[in-house]
């Protein structure tokens, strides 16, 4: 009877109440699975409505184009997938055309140590005239920073590359041709011009295109490719006269020229300009055909649309932890990069080593420029591994303790006779403190700073304090190659004192206040300054 009784029972028609109870369910079952393309609609609404209002206010200058994006204009038989599909671009390839800048950037930097008796010579300049020559790179790159922030968020990533790019070449081609100093110091002010743009330009544009797993490692390219453009200056500068090595600086710009439009433009800056079209296509161009991006196109919608809501900032605003805190870490790293002395002993490093007692200073210093490009390479290795903050810690820990190393010699040397068995080896003990300073700075306090710059900073401040934090790094270092010669003579030991002071300070700085960015994605560590 039950049986029976059941099998009748699921075989009636469902009474009303019933009815409404099974529709009520159904339609809970469908809102729910509604419920986050709804969200998804209502970030992408409030991306639109947030561009959509600023639409005048945030239009750029200069939009330099995507090819796949300008290529299916041009194709109206293929769908812009199909374009995607046929033309994508690994962020490998993007990293490597623009790290073509910080070669230049390092190519600048290194010209004027195995150049200097030549040009003295060639054109009669004193000593005293040498050093402003070489001094007006980071005076051009002060300018150059001041502007950075502003020309990358109105013209673009690529198009501030572009236009960094033109005064590099015009500098190098004045310097080539130079017949006295007045067009030697032109084309060092308008290198520096471009360098000031590239330091900040290209470790940003990096950080918005790398994956977050990859970010750390990709970021370090850029420090990785200026200690490359130091380390070729030094080589070619033995073989090469001036003149000639100033011709073969144009040479990284001239192939980054083209090779810009070969790659897409940041999503991230896409984005935040309204293009969306263009953002979503640049991000799956970036992240491979294959790859679903809907999770990491809303992430960043939101991030913009959020950014956009707080566009304008106002100075009592700065005393929020989201602002104050990501600013402090970005100019403490970046000023404490310089003070710790590292360029101030590379610039010079031809005179530290012949203080030293080595014969060949120019062969010596091509040693030191490869060895940073091999501790930078291995930084590169590690730092999606280990993690920036440790990082940096190890690296200012290892300079600290190079240095102490280093000032020991040369006030043990001081007392010790010329040619004394004490002379000598105290002299060898300096070299390999040096050596050591280096391999410290290039393991961390190099590249890292950079990194951290762009990934902790805020959407809506990085454009203004990028640049001002690229600013104040090259004003500490004008100051530190304007002093470095000036302490030396002063005192070597004493100078190298000061500079091991600073570096543990910064051992302090990384290891109480610097966070830990490694695998987080860039709206990730945004939010967790809130």
């Amino acid at each position: 009877m039950l049986n029976v009784t059941s099998k009748l029972e699921t075989s009636l028609p469902l009474t009303q109440p019933q009815l409404d109870t099974s529709a009520k369910q159904q339609s809970q079952v469908k809102s729910q699975r509604e419920e986050p393309i709804y969200r998804e609609e209502q970030i992408a609404m409030s991306f639109r409505d947030d561009n959509e209002d600023g639409k005048d206010l945030r239009k750029p200058f200069l939009h330099t184009g995507s090819w796949y994006r300008m290529g299916s204009r041009q194709s109206s038989m293929m769908t812009s997938s199909q374009m995607i599909r046929d033309r994508s671009v690994s962020v490998l390839a993007c990293v490597l055309i623009v790290a073509l800048g910080p070669i230049q950037f390092g190519f600048t930097g290194g010209y004027s140590s195995p150049t200097q008796t030549e040009i003295s010579r060639d054109l009669k300049l004193t000593v005293s005239e040498f050093s402003l020559f070489g001094s007006l790179s980071n005076v051009g790159a002060m300018v150059g920073a001041v502007a950075s922030g502003q020309i990358a968020e109105y013209i673009g990533r690529k198009g501030s590359l572009m236009i960094a790019a033109i005064p590099n070449i015009l500098g190098w081609l004045a310097i080539s041709f130079a017949k006295d100093s007045s067009f030697l110091y032109m084309g060092r002010l308008l290198e520096g011009f471009g360098v000031g743009i590239i330091s900040y330009t290209v470790p940003v544009y990096i950080a918005e295109i790398a994956p977050q797993n990859m970010r750390g490692g990709l970021g370090s390219v850029n420090q990785l490719s200026v200690t490359i453009g130091i380390m070729l200056s030094y080589l070619l500068g033995l073989f090469v006269n001036w003149r000639v090595l100033a011709v073969l600086g144009t040479l990284p710009c001239l192939i980054l020229i083209p090779g810009l439009f070969f790659i897409p433009e940041s999503p991230r800056w896409l984005a935040k300009m309204g293009m969306t079209d263009d953002f979503e296509s640049s991000l799956q161009v970036l992240r491979g055909f294959d790859t679903d991006i809907t999770q990491e196109v809303n992430e960043i919608k939101r991030s913009v649309a959020s950014s956009n809501r707080r566009a304008t900032i106002r100075f009592s605003d700065l005393k929020q932890r989201r602002y104050w805190f990501p600013l402090m870490i970005v100019f403490g790293l970046l000023v404490l990069q310089q003070l710790t002395g590292t360029n101030g002993v590379l610039f010079y490093s031809s005179t530290i080593f012949q203080a030293a007692g080595i014969s060949n200073s120019n062969v010596a210093t091509f040693g030191l420029g490869a060895i940073q490009v091999v501790a930078t390479g291995v930084s590169t290795w590690l730092v999606d591994k280990t993690g920036r903050r440790i990082l940096l810690i190890v690296s200012s820990s290892v300079m600290t303790l190079s240095l102490i190393i280093v000032a020991a010699s040369f006030f043990i040397k001081g007392f010790a006779d010329d040619g004394s068995t004490v002379y000598t080896v105290m002299g060898i003990l300096s070299l390999v403190g040096v050596v050591g300073m280096i391999i410290g700075f290039s393991l961390g306090m190099g590249p890292i700073p950079w990194i951290i710059m762009s990934e902790i900073l805020p959407v809506n401040l990085k454009g203004l304090a990028g640049s001002v934090a690229t600013l104040a790094n090259w004003f500490i270092c004008w100051v530190v190659t304007l002093t470095a010669p000036l302490l030396l003579s002063w005192s070597s030991g004493g100078t190298f004192t000061l500079y091991m002071v600073m570096s543990g300070i910064t051992v302090v700085f990384a290891g109480l206040l610097v966070p830990e960015t490694k695998g987080k994605t860039l709206e990730e560590i945004q939010s967790s300054f809130r």
